[in-house]
């Protein structure tokens, strides 16, 4: 079982469909004169939008005088933005998600007290240390999540690469001109798929690897500081600059659905940097590719290997919600997390790594998910810091990345941009 004896998580961990039964998830929560309320739920993971919708559609069936409309933007759409529109035009979901200390600022007037949930009672150790103010537990963990570069088991096979011997920049190198020498054979379009279109995937994830270094992969120091110092950004360059050169072309163009289902599951790529969470993705498409030939392995820097791993997000419930449908809202998430019914879903269906207690771990659904949750056994993982980072600077930064991909700015030009802009936002 999963415990907290088990896996112990440092404050570090921080961190993510259209209508379901009743029909779209645009309206605002409501309680209807017969009694019955209404729950607008807006979230970003699309990996998992239909299975939530499913789930969503059992608790209706169970609890008659509930009513759930869920909207799901993602991948490739702009989830925070879309949730400010949202909030500014006045369409209040009654649950949404934030991830950093930035989001939890930002809308610290709708974060309701979920203290008393038996779901924040079962919430791993560290799980909840972000979302803690005074007494206060302000957010319910989605899941855990790790990623790095997810590759192709059969196709490195068949070339004749030991993906665990991949410890360095050096080796992925070697690895990427040997899978490249052998494109024909192999019947590869390119070894990468870089997904330069979207700017979360260098703008959060690799950033922060290569710029959460600069503050020792501590949230707070990451929140806390004035300035950016970049150490790491030659490194960053070079793992850039690696996959551009051996992508499918053009990378600016490349999104998140094509880099996943057109071209990784399809096995035309060997190689793209992702999650455990493209795993339902991947299993749609080919699911003997995802049981038995999808793997997962760090990317590496200054010679160590180990995995990002943390909570992607937490489910809010909005104060400026009715009592009731604060209640029903907060009922739902615990049904969620900790009913035989949710749980089973959340291992089986969703794909998660559970952030909660109660949980059979050999119940871990994909080998992703198995492998993520392996190195966090072993205390081989950094956390998560890019949520910390100042407000927009991850899209500012992954914009920038996009002017280097397409020739308009040279890397210099983009650090000095990243630098200004961290620092203009600190001050």
């Amino acid at each position: 079982m999963i415990n907290k004896k088990t896996l112990l998580l440092s404050s570090a961990l921080i961190l993510g469909l259209a209508g379901c039964s009743t029909g779209g998830g645009d309206q605002t929560s409501s309680t209807g004169k017969d009694g019955s309320v209404t729950l607008n739920i807006f979230q970003g993971k699309v990996e998992f939008k239909t299975q939530f919708e499913d789930l969503a559609k059992k608790y209706e069936e169970e609890n008659p005088d509930v009513n759930i409309k869920v909207q799901t933007v993602g991948g490739g759409n702009d989830y925070a933005g879309t949730l400010k529109t949202k909030l500014a035009s006045g369409e209040e979901p009654t649950i949404f998600t934030v991830s950093g200390q930035t989001d939890i600022d930002q809308y610290r007037d709708r974060l309701s007290d979920l203290k008393d949930t038996k779901a924040a009672g079962l919430a791993l150790e560290g799980t909840l240390d972000n979302v803690k103010i005074g007494e206060e537990v302000i957010g319910l963990p989605v899941n855990l999540e790790g990623y790095g570069i997810i590759y192709n088991k059969q196709i490195f096979k068949d070339a004749g690469i030991d993906a665990a011997s991949i410890k360095s920049m050096e080796d992925l190198t070697a690895a990427a001109e040997k899978l490249d020498s052998q494109k024909d054979k192999l019947k590869l379009d390119a070894v990468f798929a870089l997904a330069g279109k979207e700017k979360w995937v260098q703008g959060n994830h690799a950033a922060n690897l290569f710029v959460g270094s600069d503050f020792n992969f501590d949230p707070k120091a990451t929140y806390d500081a004035k300035e950016v110092p970049f150490k790491n950004g030659d490194a960053f360059k070079e793992y850039i600059d690696l996959q551009n050169k051996y992508t499918v072309q053009p990378a600016i163009n490349l999104d998140y659905s094509q880099q996943v289902e057109e071209l990784f599951s399809t096995g035309r790529v060997a190689m793209i940097q992702q999650g455990n969470w493209v795993y339902p993705t991947i299993e749609q498409m080919d699911p003997e590719l995802a049981e038995k030939n999808t793997g997962v392995i760090p990317i590496p820097l200054n010679n160590e290997s180990k995995m990002p791993v943390g909570v992607p997000s937490y489910y809010i419930v909005n104060k400026k919600a009715s009592d009731e449908e604060q209640k029903a809202a907060a009922d739902f998430l615990d049904w969620m997390y900790t009913s035989d019914e949710g749980k089973e879903a959340v291992l089986s269906e969703f794909k998660f790594i559970p952030a909660y207690e109660g949980y059979d771990s050999s119940k871990i659904a994909d080998p992703l998910s198995q492998e993520i949750y392996k190195y966090s056994n072993e205390g081989n993982t950094t956390s998560w810091v890019f949520q910390n980072f100042p407000l927009d600077w991850s899209d500012s930064f992954g914009a920038e990345v996009q002017k280097y991909l397409g020739g308009k700015a040279t890397w210099d030009e983009v650090v000095k941009a990243s630098q200004d802009k961290w620092s203009n936002a600190r001050q």
